[in-house]
This record gives C-alpha cells, structure tokens and sequence, in this order.
C-alpha cells in the first residue's frame, strides 16, 4: 500500500503572525488608492476644509497602540485655518438646508452605501489606529450603518416643520469613531444642519478620512481637521457660527464647554465620564451575572458606559467571587490583528491595548496607589505570550485588575478608569449599597442585580444614574432610546431618536429642549 505524503502547513507551527489582510503598509496603500484626494504629492494626509482636502498643517507623529508602528502623521493646524473651517461650514448651511428632505436621504443613503462597500478596509483600520479586535471594529463599523438608517427611515415624522439650526461642531474621544462621532454627523446633515469635526488625537484618523471622503463625494456638507484641543475649541467651540456642540470627553473640559456656551444660549449634547456601579443585593442567579461581566470587558472598558464598580452585600460576596474571578479569568486579550490559525481569520479577543502607552502606565500608578493605601489585589492578570507578537512594543497593554475595598483617599475610588480595573466593595446594609453606588455625581447607567422586582424598583429610583438596568448591564443605546445622564456626567440635550433631532433643530415659538441643563429639566417618563 502506498504512502501517502501528508502536507504540513508550517504556519501551524510558527509564532503569532498578523494577519494578511491587516498589515499595516498594504492598508495605507489602499487608503491613499481609494481617495487620493486626500493626500498631497508627499503622500501626507490632508484636512477637509472648504469642501477641498488641503492644508497639512504641522506633523504630529501617529503611532498605534498595538505595537508602536507608525501610522503616519497627523496634520495638525493651527486656530486661524480652524477659524476658515468653520466659516465655510456656516457659508454652506442655507443653501444646504434648503435641499428637499428626499435629496438629503438620498445622498445620505449614498454615502452609507459608500462605507458598506469598504466595510472591510474599515474594520481593518480601526483595528490599527484604536486598538479594536476584529469583531469589536465590526461592531462599530455596522453600528454606525444601522443607526444612520433607522434615521433615514424615520426622520420625517420627527422633523415635521422644524427647521436646521445651523452648523455643528463634534468634539469626540477616540473609543468609537464611527458608531458614535460619525453617525452623529450623518444625522446632523440628513436633518439639514453642516457639521464640522475634530479628528480624535488618538486614533480614527484615516477610518473617519475614508467616511468623510465618501461623504463630500455624495454631497454632503461636512469637514474634518486635526489640531490641538486646546488651539481648536476656540474655533469650534466659541466661534459665532457655530450653532451646536457635540462633546464626548472628560469633566473638566465639558463643564468648561457647558459654562461657556450656555452664557451665549448655544445648543449642546456633552457627554462625559462618571463611576457606573452595579450593586448586588438578595441575588442569586449567578451564571448570568458572570456572563454580563465578561461582556462588560470589552474593549478593556474603553467607554463611557463601562461598569467599573461592583457593590456586594457582604453574605453574597463568596457566590459573588466565585461568579466573577470565572468571568475575568476566561478573557482573552492581546494583539487586535493577530490571525488566528489555523483558520486563517482574526482572534477573537476581548480587549487589546488601551489607547496609548501613557494611558497604560496612568493606570498602573491608580493601581499601585489604591494596592499601597490598603486595597486587597482580589485579581490580576497575565499576559498569554500567544496573543502577542514576538518582541513586540507592549506598553499599552494592561491586563485587567480588580481591587477589593479601595479606600477614599484613592484616585480610583472617585474616577472612572477608563481601562480594565474593576473596584469591589462589601456592604452590610442597603443605605451602604445606595451611598457606594452614588460615589460620583451622577453617572450615564446603573444597575442592580436583585431577585425581588419591588425591592429592585425601590433602590433603582434612588440611584443617580440617567439608566438603571435591572439584572442587566445597561449601554448607550440610540434610536428611539433616549441617552443622557445625571449631574457631572452628563450636560446639555438628552439625544437618541425625536430628542437627538429635536436638539439639531427648531420648532415654532419658545421651546425647551429635555436635558440636563442648568435649569435641570426631565423626561415626562422620568418624573
């Protein structure tokens, strides 16, 4: 009988690879083929300004997360090209609002079909510039599709006669590029309005270049430019011209925004950070709580709706334990462009780095801080040297961490961390559990795992957070579900569906808008 050769694949074998699709050089060479436009003749990205790709200002190195490898540059301007900016993107807004609502859905509808076409390239370009796996990037890429056609598809009936307010400025972080900033934008012009965007610092420069290309080609009013927070927030934040803000950052910086636009009566939607607890108290359904834990690490917690604060009632805290060390102990995380063979198609990870090395080694110091003033290292991880590249650049990676009883003289007791670091506290009484679930002033979600639906009701309504889940962890949400948040997390319109477009226009006589502002005005549902 003969014998039959058996063919090995020696990358069975080797060590951890990226993935072929993913490599960064082809990437680039593939952004600069299919908008051209947006380079100069040295190949250096260029701002949206005028309706023309130009100007690329001053070069700040652009490196990802993952690895260290250079992206390229950003093109930083400086406050008077900003200024020109946002004079353009007022000088457009009649003639743009004039369009007929079928036209503006139409080239809306065009462009999204335009990102749907390099959904891929988009993927793949999160995965390097935020630090996104390939199903989170997914995620955030189709995210943004849905969303901005369930607008397309209902936004008639919430326009009714109402009118655009003008031009729209967004300021966002890097954590959701597309789900959040650009269908934000997409909403803002199908409504009638321009809009003017800052690139996130971070990351999303080439993801949110490719959309916005995509975008002018259809005709829509929008544009796009890098700079320093600081220089560019007097341009699109306290020019004249702008008619809106749509923030989504720190509390510092937003409460500054909030003070200064609300003396000149401009709109805006801020969102902001704040401690999102779960509290459990007489519970008992345990393998459901460990799966919305381990869901809840996605992303290594990069997000405003992160819960990063768990309060137990301290008879529970062994079940609990047991509950969440099997959670944090099956994650996996590692390098975002790592293939997965030999399948040939992308690990599934939770988390990778968190955005820059200077973030990693933040948290590493509130870490050591909050372990050195008393609390009990309850978990830490380890890095699995087959989710990495060999010799790779790992400073930004941090494994998740969680602190049991961290005292108030800790940073992380009072600050959301913005990374993969939970705090536990044990709590005898349920006045202790209400007072450690409010420790900041307001937060965008809650919740309460309880098997009493009325005891539930009773402590939710006393928490100081926009949502409360019940048995469930509780996320941003959009469409018709209406998002905001309480005290410093949140400040200015609440949005999501008819709220979202009534803040980006007007109605007749003198309206109020629902939101958090200075005079605090709630929902119907929500008094």
């Amino acid at each position: 009988m003969a014998t039959v050769a058996k063919t090995v694949d020696p990358r069975h074998d080797a060590h951890p690879q990226i993935l072929a699709a993913a490599q960064w050089s082809q990437l680039l060479s593939e952004v600069q083929g299919l908008i051209p436009e947006a380079f100069d003749s040295q190949r250096r990205i260029l701002n949206l300004i005028g309706g023309k790709w130009q100007d690329a200002g001053y070069d700040r190195p652009y490196r990802s997360p993952n690895d260290g490898t250079e992206l390229g540059n950003l093109p930083f301007i400086s406050y008077e090209v900003a200024q020109s900016a946002v004079a353009y993107q007022a000088q457009e807004h009649p003639a743009w609002s004039r369009i007929d609502l079928d036209e503006r859905r139409r080239r809306v509808a065009d462009c999204l079909a335009g990102i749907k076409k390099h959904r891929e390239l988009l993927i793949y370009l999160l995965m390097w510039e935020i630090g996104k796996p390939h199903r989170l990037a997914a995620a955030d890429v189709d995210r943004c599709i849905s969303g901005v056609e369930w607008y397309i598809e209902k936004i008639e009936p919430m326009l009714g006669n109402r009118t655009p307010i003008g031009l729209v400025s967004n300021i966002a972080s890097w954590n959701y590029p597309l789900s959040a900033l650009f269908h934000a934008v997409l909403v803002q012009v199908l409504a009638g309005n321009t809009a003017i965007m800052k690139t996130p610092t971070d990351g999303g420069l080439y993801a949110l270049s490719v959309c916005s290309a995509i975008a002018r080609r259809c005709g829509l009013p929008v544009s796009i430019v890098s700079g320093p927070g600081g220089d560019l927030s007097k341009a699109l934040v306290s020019d004249p011209a702008i008619a809106c803000v749509a923030f989504v950052g720190g509390k510092e910086t937003g409460g500054a925004i909030a003070e200064r636009l609300s003396y000149r009566g401009v709109r805006y939607m801020l969102e902001m950070e704040g401690v999102n607890p779960y509290g459990i108290w007489e519970f008992s359904n345990w393998p459901e709580l460990t799966k919305q834990i381990k869901k809840g690490f996605e992303y290594g917690k990069q997000r405003c709706t992160a819960y990063v604060r768990f309060v137990v009632q301290r008879r529970l805290f062994p079940q609990f334990l047991d509950a969440y060390l099997g959670a944090v102990k099956s994650l996996r995380y590692g390098h975002p462009a790592l293939v997965n063979l030999p399948a040939d198609e992308p690990a599934d990870l939770d988390f990778g780095p968190l955005i820059s090395p200077g973030k990693a080694a933040e948290l590493r110091s509130d870490v050591k801080e909050a372990h050195e003033r008393g609390a009990v290292m309850l978990y830490e991880g380890k890095f699995d040297d087959s989710l990495f590249i060999p010799g790779q650049d790992r400073s930004a990676y941090f494994a998740p961490a969680s602190l049991l009883n961290i005292t108030k003289t800790c940073m992380l007791y009072h600050l959301e961390p913005f990374g993969p670091v939970d705090s536990i506290l044990v709590v005898d009484r349920l006045e202790e559990l209400i007072h450690e679930m409010n420790v900041s002033n307001g937060s965008l979600v809650s919740s309460i795992a309880c098997d009493d639906p009325a005891l539930s009701g009773k402590i939710a309504v006393q928490l100081r957070s926009f949502k409360v889940g019940i048995n469930t962890m509780r996320s941003r949400g959009d469409r018709d579900e209406t998002f905001g948040g309480l005290g410093m997390s949140w400040k200015g319109a609440f949005v999501g569906g008819r709220l979202l477009v009534d803040a980006l226009t007007r109605g007749e006589g003198d309206e109020r808008l629902y939101g958090n502002f200075p005079e605090y005005t709630l929902l119907p549902e929500q008094r």
